[in-house]
Formats: structure tokens, sequence, C-alpha cells
């Protein structure tokens, strides 16, 4: 029986007259013509100031620039793999030109010329899209995410650590000592004490151990001891010398990797190895419109709530003038950050501690604590508060409170004239002494207005497009483009391998809208 299938002709070995071009094969809205557009556009001449000239020829860095962020738009991060694509894919192919860099070019490029030059690039693509109407600069929403650094898991370098290791090296300086004292006490003798046992100065610490041996030089000394201080003086003072280069690395922070020493371990949500280990990371923080990047930083920190102040800063460096309206969630709600966003006259709409559990209180008809402090009657002109009972609190003083970040808080103390046989008394506080109130006037005041902001029809309107906005970014960058852990090591180059993924983000939004 004869098939009437009709099979497509292969012209595999067909020689063309007229060569087709790539052109041809690229469709008229694919991505990487819109990458090739938007960056033809963009002033780029402060990495072309970086080559010197001379020598053999080099690849252009706006070809070089097209090619990495293509690259990340379809998820490709290993230089390899892109000098792979550059041969194989004819996307890739019409977008260089058919030029063909290897990997360590590519490598290079990323890691070194773009390094502490990419953001600008950036700011200018995100320019131009607000003037195409794609996004808008003036209302924003922020938060964080936590991304795995390229570094050892194992190679922990915690803060608290080194100085446990330093006070441990000073007490057995001082055992030490205090050895040499008994045998020359035998002898009813006082040798002169060394001047320093802080354990700081790594010569400080070897002279220490060295007029330790001199003091018992020709004394019948303990095999122990002798043993101790012959290990004192190997490897003291290099452990030393160690941890005063870990304590310069980790700075303000409290641990570090060190084969990545700008990272810090913070949990992650994303556990791929499922066991709640920390794990070294930075802390991605993005300002979002429209579900456009509108500014990216990297914080060194696990909390958000020390993030924002630098983060709005950079948007204000990178764009000339501050968002207008602002809004993020609890992990931000602070006396510094609201301070900050009413003196620079920005809308927030920030979330502070509880918001949620007053609001699900007070749909619950459930009351607060009637002898709270922010409860009790206060009478602004009399600055006094009234306790349950009507009594007078009057004020006692204030003190200055200083955060982790070094902002000073104003802290007012009120305590109320007798509570001895109050009936109220083993309901309203504890203290075996008249009641004392603490309040933070000025976070009190912000609070209120933040309430007041938060619950009005912008503010609820606000708070539920802030879900899905920023965090639909996060969830686009960590499944969909698959990005969880960075390629490259150092804050550096991390910032501009993120600048990369929030292009990519970007212009793959652009491609999807046309």
């Amino acid at each position: 029986m004869k098939s009437n299938v009709i099979w497509k002709t292969n012209s595999q070995s067909q020689l063309s007259l007229l060569p087709p071009s790539y052109n041809d094969f690229v469709p008229e809205h694919h991505p990487v013509r819109i990458v090739n557009s938007i960056l033809d556009q963009i002033d780029i001449s402060s990495i072309e100031r970086t080559y010197k000239g001379g020598g053999t020829s080099s690849y252009h860095p706006r070809d070089l620039l097209k090619i990495l962020v293509y690259a990340y738009l379809r998820n490709l991060y290993s230089s390899r793999k892109i000098e792979q694509a550059l041969g194989e894919n004819v996307h890739f192919m019409w977008l260089g030109g058919c030029i063909q860099p290897d990997h360590n070019t590519i490598s290079n490029f990323r890691s070194g010329k773009l390094k502490g030059k990419f953001k600008k690039i950036f700011n200018q693509v995100v320019i131009l899209l607000a003037e195409q109407g794609y996004l808008s600069l003036k209302d924003i929403f922020v938060d964080g995410t936590k991304i795995e650094a390229n570094a050892n898991r194992y190679t922990f370098v915690w803060g608290k650590s080194i100085k446990t290791s330093r006070t441990r090296i000073e007490k057995q300086l001082k055992d030490l000592w205090r050895y040499v004292e008994t045998v020359y006490a035998e002898e009813e003798q006082k040798p002169n004490q060394p001047d320093n046992f802080k354990a700081i100065d790594p010569n400080e610490v070897s002279q220490t151990i060295d007029k330790i041996n001199r003091a018992l030089q020709g004394k019948d000394v303990d095999k122990k001891v002798k043993q101790k201080l012959n290990y004192a003086k190997k490897n003291w003072p290099k452990n030393i010398a160690k941890y005063n280069s870990y304590e310069a690395q980790i700075g303000g922070r409290n641990s570090m990797s060190k084969t990545d020493p700008d990272t810090t371990f913070m949990r992650m949500k994303e556990d791929h190895m499922l066991n709640g280990q920390l794990k070294p990371g930075y802390n991605l923080q993005a300002a979002t419109n429209n579900q456009f990047i509108a500014n990216y930083t990297l914080a060194q920190t696990t909390a958000d709530t020390a993030t924002l102040i630098e983060h709005t800063e950079d948007f204000i460096k990178g764009y000339g003038k501050p968002p207008e309206r602002l809004t993020a969630d609890a992990g931000y709600g602070s006396d510094e950050n609201y301070t900050y966003l009413e003196d620079n006259d920005i809308e927030a709409f920030v979330k502070y501690n509880y918001f949620h559990k007053e609001q699900l209180d007070e749909k619950r008809g459930k009351n607060k604590n009637p002898f709270a402090a922010d409860k009790l009657f206060y009478n602004d002109e009399a600055d006094t508060y009234y306790c349950p009972m009507g009594q007078p609190m009057d004020n006692i003083g204030s003190y200055v409170r200083k955060t982790a970040t070094g902002y000073e808080q104003k802290i007012d103390r009120y305590q109320a004239k007798n509570c001895i046989g109050c009936q109220l008394r083993s309901l309203c506080h504890k203290s075996k002494s008249n009641r004392i109130v603490e309040r933070n006037h000025k976070l009190v005041r912000l609070k209120a207005r933040a309430k007041q902001k938060l619950l009005s029809p912008q503010g609820i309107a606000h708070r539920k497009q802030r879900c899905w906005d920023v965090e639909a970014v996060f969830g686009n960058i960590k499944h969909n483009m698959n990005f969880r852990r960075f390629m490259l090591r150092g804050l550096d180059k991390v910032e501009t391998e993120i600048g990369l993924i929030a292009m990519a983000h970007n212009l793959k939004k652009v491609s999807l809208a046309m």
C-alpha cells in the first residue's frame, strides 16, 4: 500500500546565491532587539575611558554590555556558557555582530570594567523607560530579600568568637604571670611585671611572653608551663594579627565568611539545604514601580530597618531628587526612618511593628490592656500622665538612648507619687516602688501619623499594591530567572551582578509589554 505522506524538502546542502542575513532570523519585537535598541541610546563614556589604547584592538564595551545584559535576560550567568552561546545562538550572533570574545574577556569586563560604573548606566535606562511611560519615579515600593553569596558556608568568622579568643589569651597571659610570681615568692623576690596583658597588638603580646620567659630563666619551671610558653610564643602573636585582620574586615557586623569577607551570615527563606543553617549572603533592597526595578542596593545587615535611609539616599543620588511617595512594610518602621522621610518631604506609607496586630484586635473587639503605657491619659500642656486611679504621674527627667545606627532618641520618664495601698497595683505594675513610665513622644507622634496615613483610602491602596509590586519582582528573579546565588565575590562585583539582573528584569518586562 502506497503512503500519501508528502515530506518537506531538506535544503541542507543547497547553496544560496545571496546568503540570508541574521536579521531575517530575529523577530521584530524579540527581546534581543529591545536590548540592542535601549543600550544604543545610553552614554557609556565612563567605561570607554577605562581603556588605555595602544596594542591590539579591543572589543567595544557597548557590544560586551549588550551581550551580558541579554545573557542575564536569558538566564545565562556563566561566562563560559555566554561564550558558547555567541558561537551557537543566532540571536547572540546578531546582537554581537558575530564577535566571539572568550570567557576570560567576558568575565574580566563584568568584574573589572563594569565595577563601580554600572549603576549610572542602570539609572539612564530607568530614566529612559520612565520617559516612555513604563514606570514612575514619583511613587516607589521598597522591600528586601536575602540572596546567598558565592562563599564557603563553613568558613565562619564570628565577631563574638574573636572577642572570646582575645579574652582567653589575656587570661592565660595573666595566669602565666601569676605562676612567675609564685616561683619568685618561694625565693622571697618580686619580679618586674609586664606593662600590658591586653591581647591587642601582636608585638606587645610577643614582648609580654619574652618577659615571662626571661623572668623564668634559670628557675625550676614546671614542664607544662614550658610547653605552654613555647606554644604561646609560636601561635599567639600570629593569632592576634589574624584577629585584627578579621575585625577590620567585619567592621560593625557580627559575622563574615573567609572566602568572601564582605558577606554576612543570614537566614535564607530559600533554604535549598533544608537544614535552617545560617548562610553567607547579601540583603538586596529594591525600589519598584509597576513591577519595574527603579533602584537597588546591597546591604550587609540582616535587618531591613537600617537599610532604608541609605537606599533612599542612593535613589536621590541616581535621579537627583527623592520620590514623592514611599511604601514599605513593618520591617522599615522606626523613629529614625519616619524622621528621615518627614525631613525629606517624602509621603510615607510605612507600617510599624504590631500594626497588623492592632487592626486584628480591633476587628475582633479585643481591647488592649487598659494599664498599658499608651493607654494612660496624657495632658500635653502639663506634661503629665494620669494612672488608672487618676493619680498624676509627673515628669522626673529624660535621657538619650542611642540605636545601633547611632540615632539618638529622647526618652521621658514619668513616675506616680504614691502607689502604696492602691487596689489596682497588682494589675497596674509589678515594680516594688512607685510606677515609672517611659515614653518616646516623638515616636508616638510619628506612629500616630503613620497609622492615619495607612488607614486612609490612599494608604490602603498603596499597601495592597506593595504586595504584588515589589514581591512579584523578587519572585521573578529567584524563580523565573533562577537567580538564587551570586556568581562573583566581593561587594563591588556583586553590586554589578545584581545590577545586570535588575536591568535584564526591566528589559524583559518591556519586551512582554510590546
